[in-house]
């Protein structure tokens, strides 16, 4: 198939559980990008695979399932592009949770397709916003929560990782 003809694929995002082979390879390589993205940044280095393991078990993706949460998957044609978590915080906050797409597909449309069906998903749930924490140095990350009208807000929690925190008011559009 040519690179037009690849570009004129539809995005597909769907539920899937957490466990399926896809989702715990889309888990698995984003905890290996953001991980080694720290350690390139703070240490000069790459994760090392006891450190991709630490980070899969420490954050674990079990509260991203019915019926308080739920893990997206991205499809471009029959590849397997990206993923992202939604779990409710309280009756009325969802978290954004584990947003990827992989390198290949970046650029495409794909990331701002999950985060339309990850803030649907969100208002299925009885969400009136969601928020989020990512780090500064995802700086592509930053900038789409931007782009789809996410503003800063004060810190929600404290996992030394995060650094900056975004909420949203979903609408009963999505």
């Amino acid at each position: 198939m040519s690179d037009a003809a690849t570009l004129r694929l539809p995005w597909a995002v769907s539920a899937e559980p957490v466990g399926s082979p896809d989702a715990a390879a889309l888990l698995r390589d984003y905890y290996t990008e953001v991980a080694d993205r720290y350690f390139v940044l703070h240490e000069d280095r790459r994760a090392t695979v006891a450190e991709i393991e630490e980070g899969l078990a420490e954050y674990p993706s079990a509260e991203l399932a019915p019926p308080g949460g739920v893990l997206l998957v991205a499809r471009h044609g029959e590849d397997v592009a990206g993923c992202a978590g939604v779990r409710l915080l309280d009756a009325r906050t969802a978290e954004l949770k584990q947003m990827f797409l992989r390198a290949a597909w970046r650029g495409r449309g794909g990331a701002g397709a999950l985060l339309r069906a990850a803030e649907t998903a969100a208002a299925r749930l009885g969400a009136e916003r969601m928020r989020l924490d990512t780090r500064r140095d995802l700086v592509e990350a930053v900038a789409l929560y931007r782009r789809h009208g996410f503003e800063e807000i004060e810190p929600y929690h404290d996992d030394p990782y995060a650094e900056i925190f975004f909420e949203k008011r979903l609408t009963g559009g999505h």
